[in-house]
């Protein structure tokens, strides 16, 4: 029998020796939407599967990070996120939102939206307890709550316009719900929840001792509808984490610089929990962040109104290619129904239009708790480039119906 060279026998020899990888990791596979990259970068394909844009980030933005880097901001700056972040963060919220936010305790910066996310699961949910989750959902959140111990309890959102049942809201909460996760403008439907479908779930919330942790990355790219935070709701303030990041906004998803916002009695854990996951984002790059939170409205204006343009040009040539599409109101992803493809289910579909076409999308199924709710659906994104775009078109326009 062959040894290492420490001299141990291998531990696949022994005895009642189990799986190294653990029961949690075992239960939930890779991203599929990084997957979906990976595939369309092996078949030269155009990606509208993941969301980050293919045009430059403001220059404003870039200059601020590179003259930081030579101003040598380059060592740890405070694990919760530097002084300057903080109050930039602080000014952006009562500027827009009217909210008071206090930079020194109420504030805690993370490597991005993904950090913060799983950060304040670890830091609000305990092992057993159960967290509602709203179906369609963004992939992260079914893995975060498996990472942090949680039982999901999923909400159907229903299609066409991704409607809100209050009956089956209500009946998801019990003594057992400690928190709900709240994505608006949505990822991947394009809903943006209303405000009365916030001040529901803010009554339910109050009712059951539940605390919201909502990722509003994309609350400035709406197209109808307007964006709403939870916190700003009466009561909501004291029970809400409300999550955000520079990717979406100032068009920097390789940057993992975003925040997570509550009152203290949740950035105290928070910020302990955030400590020992990562320390600290990148030093320079906050320096960076502060200048585009100071950015004026006109800038979040013409934001909106260039993804629109995109969408009204990815839309009509999905419809025209055979796809049933759900407009989106907001962020930058048009779900659609792919029945009329006659494919077996979402994954086949997907490799097809990649490896076939050369145009790669989501699998719905990776949106859905049951893998059967999403076989029949798609989800392309459209924060690309107009000629990036227009190329996809071309190439879509070669599909094929089922007769």
């Amino acid at each position: 029998m062959s040894r290492s060279p420490s001299g141990r026998l291998p531990s696949t020899h022994l005895k009642g020796a189990r799986p190294l990888g653990s029961k949690k990791a075992e239960s939930f596979t890779e991203s599929v939407i990084r997957e979906m990259t990976r595939l369309c970068q092996l078949h030269g394909g155009i990606n509208l599967a993941q969301g980050f844009p293919d045009f430059p980030a403001p220059e404003e933005i870039k200059e601020a990070a590179v003259s930081a880097i030579r101003a040598d901001v380059n060592q740890y700056a405070i694990t919760w996120g530097s002084k300057s972040l903080r109050d930039a963060i602080a000014r952006k919220y009562n500027r827009v939102y009217g909210m008071e936010v206090d930079p020194e305790r109420e504030v805690v910066v993370c490597c991005g939206s993904t950090e913060a996310m799983i950060a304040s699961m670890l830091a609000v949910v305990d092992p057993g307890d159960e967290v509602i989750v709203f179906e369609p959902f963004y992939e992260n959140y079914g893995p975060d709550a498996i990472l942090s111990g949680a039982v999901p309890r999923y909400v159907t959102l229903h299609e066409p316009d991704w409607r809100l049942d209050p009956d089956e809201l209500a009946a998801a909460f019990s003594e057992r719900t400690r928190a709900i996760i709240i994505n608006t403008p949505n990822n991947p439907t394009g809903k943006v929840f209303t405000r009365g479908e916030l001040s529901e779930i803010a009554a339910l919330c109050r009712k059951w001792g539940v605390v919201a942790i909502t990722d509003e990355i994309y609350e400035h790219i709406l197209y109808a509808g307007q964006h709403v935070p939870i916190a700003s709701l009466e009561g909501m303030a004291e029970r809400t984490v409300t999550i955000n990041s520079l990717s979406k906004t100032y068009s920097l998803t390789g940057w993992r610089v975003g925040w997570a916002v509550a009152r203290p009695r949740l950035t105290d854990a928070i910020r302990k929990v955030h400590d020992f996951l990562t320390v600290g984002a990148a030093a320079p790059l906050q320096e960076a962040a502060v200048v585009a939170l100071q950015l004026p409205e006109e800038y979040h204006q013409r934001l909106a109104a260039d993804y629109r343009k995109r969408r009204d040009v990815l839309l009509p040539a999905l419809e025209k290619a055979g796809f049933v599409c759900f407009k989106p109101d907001g962020a930058y992803y048009i779900m659609t129904d792919i029945s009329g493809f006659g494919f077996s289910d979402d994954r086949a579909f997907a490799r097809h239009l990649v490896e076939t076409i050369g145009v790669a999308a989501v699998p719905g199924s990776s949106f859905y708790h049951r893998s059967e709710d999403g076989a029949q659906k798609l989800r392309f994104t459209f924060c690309k480039r107009e000629e990036t775009l227009r190329a996809a078109a071309e190439r879509l326009a070669s599909l094929q119906l089922s007769k």
